[in-house]
């Protein structure tokens, strides 16, 4: 049974009273809790410091009445209760920073307390989910009735029958579309209708999604937005973990998604709980699914359908609920027919299947996304960056046309963009800059022959220089070089990469390791920056 928790502001006038006389009368709050038929768990009482006599006096009245109602009080400040902004930032403050747990527990806002301007910004913010609860109102007794409770009444919030409010309800879903593109004004029909429907499975629904496409199409940035919209919809709040399938392979695979015990192989000095654990009551994005071994996907399938797994070594179950979102470059459905993917694990998770196309079937979305690219720069850097108007002609003419294959799509377009900020004097792209950056595209992209994954090692490395490297390392070796340029320095890189090893260690050196995994291929953390093209 799910716990049932009020939140409510306290009556500075309704709920007073120290005197025995304050039980003949009605007081909202208190009598709140009276109710035989209606168990109040936890009250959450709102109060300014100015009231914490009365809210103390309350609480103590509550307790008296229900033991069973654990009363915890919070201070809430906004001043003059009458001004709008000032009630409605306070209160969507305390939403925004409580820890609501829906699948636990039932929320109920009370709007009977506080002034008019308060229970309208208790509805709005109810009604915009920040407040993911039903809304509950109290009467007091009729004049022949008084030696009983009043009455309340529960509802939830039917938008269908607000006309207005439906307006609100399409501006909060359009936010959600716009957040989900990153704020790009993306004009590309089929891809904008496939956005809008994500938006509203990842409101609605747990289940598993499937996000395929070319390396590059924005796969993994679009998974961590879905989680944090869900997040911010109060739809999970558990943490957002990702890994590359591709990276997994033997031990390491069933160890790093399921976690072994102390022993269980060569190396396993200590216990380690595994992504899926990891995961529990958030998002696991599993990149490149499509890479993982058969093994993997048996105990994959069995964790999503039973909610539950066997780490290595161990004879002990562990239990994680997690909503998995799996990318893959990979056409399952022919992997499946080929024996390579299994068909009843594909069969479990093909419910919400999507298609990114590459940015060269979203030829419309270039300008749009390299703007992007230029702000995302700017902020990174804090080094304004724009074209001149002759070198955005010149580059948007080649963009366009057939010659630019885009074989790495928005990684091409990334690394295009960092390579021709880093040379731009007084942060202006000019014609020269563009021309030399066109040339090394066309060498790039010369008989269409680059893989699509190897777009940004191309930004360190020559063709002849690549052939030396294989394939296993290149894949590695480009989500490291794409972490180092998100990040201000190698300490920071290295946390996000060494975010489980560094746990099992008393003392960190993260720059250390960096430097030292550069160096294997004769970088350095100094040279992360795109050289001219030879």
């Amino acid at each position: 049974m799910k716990k049932n928790v009020v939140i409510g502001l306290l009556g500075s006038t309704l709920d007073q009273g120290t005197s025995v006389k304050r039980w003949n009368r009605w007081r909202p709050s208190v009598d709140l809790c009276r109710h035989e038929d209606f168990l109040v768990d936890r009250f959450e009482l709102l109060s300014q410091t100015r009231y914490q006599h009365i809210a103390a006096q309350v609480s103590t009245d509550i307790q008296s009445i229900s033991p069973a109602t654990k009363v915890r009080q919070h201070l809430v400040e906004f001043g003059d209760a009458w001004d709008l902004e000032s009630v409605y930032s306070a209160l969507h403050d305390y939403a925004r920073h409580y820890r609501f747990q829906p699948d636990k527990e039932t929320y109920y806002v009370h709007i009977t307390t506080g002034s008019h301007v308060a229970q309208i910004c208790l509805f709005l913010l109810t009604e915009a989910r920040y407040f993911p609860a039903l809304l509950i109102q109290t009467s007091p007794p009729g004049a022949r009735n008084q030696q009983h409770t009043g009455c309340y009444r529960i509802f939830d919030l039917d938008l269908s029958q607000y006309d207005r409010l439906k307006a609100r309800f399409n501006q909060e879903h359009q936010s959600g579309l716009s957040f989900l593109k990153s704020g790009i004004d993306t004009r590309n029909t089929a891809f904008n209708k496939m956005i809008e429907q994500i938006e509203q499975v990842a409101t609605q629904s747990k289940a598993p999604m499937v996000l395929m496409g070319p390396t590059g199409a924005g796969k993994s940035q679009l998974a961590r937005r879905i989680y944090e919209l869900k997040k911010d919809r109060h739809k999970l709040d558990g943490p957002f973990v990702e890994v590359n399938c591709a990276t997994l392979r033997g031990d390491s695979a069933m160890s790093t998604l399921f976690g072994h015990k102390k022993g269980a192989f060569t190396g396993a000095a200590g216990d380690r709980p595994g992504l899926l654990r990891t995961a529990d009551g958030g998002i696991l994005f599993l990149d490149e699914l499509g890479e993982l071994g058969r093994d993997e996907q048996a105990m994959l399938l069995r964790a999503l359908e039973e909610k539950r797994f066997l780490p290595v070594g161990s004879d002990k179950e562990s239990s994680s609920d997690f909503q998995l979102i799996a990318g893959t470059n990979r056409d399952l459905y022919t992997d499946v027919q080929n024996g390579n993917f299994r068909e009843d694990l594909f069969a479990r998770i093909n419910l919400w299947t999507y298609t990114l196309p590459g940015l060269n079937r979203r030829r419309e979305d270039i300008e749009p996304n390299l703007d992007y690219e230029l702000s995302q720069y700017t902020n990174l850097h804090n080094i304004p960056i724009q074209f001149n108007k002759e070198a955005r002609e010149c580059y948007m003419a080649f963009a366009l046309s057939s010659k630019a294959t885009w074989n790495g799509n928005f990684r091409d377009l990334n690394a295009s963009v960092i390579r021709m900020a880093t040379f731009a004097p007084a942060g202006i792209i000019n014609k020269p800059i563009v021309e030399q950056e066109l040339q090394r595209l066309r060498h790039q992209w010369r008989d269409g022959k680059v893989e699509s994954g190897s777009a940004l090692l191309a930004t360190y490395f020559s063709p002849t220089q690549l052939a030396q490297i294989d394939l296993f390392d290149q894949v590695q070796l480009e989500q490291v070089l794409r972490i180092c340029q998100q990040s201000k320095n190698a300490a920071q890189a290295g946390r996000q990469l060494f975010s489980v090893s560094r746990r099992q260690k008393s003392r960190h050196n993260d720059s250390d390791r960096v430097g030292k995994y550069l160096a294997r291929f004769g970088l350095h953390w100094q040279d992360l920056r795109p050289p001219p093209f030879d």
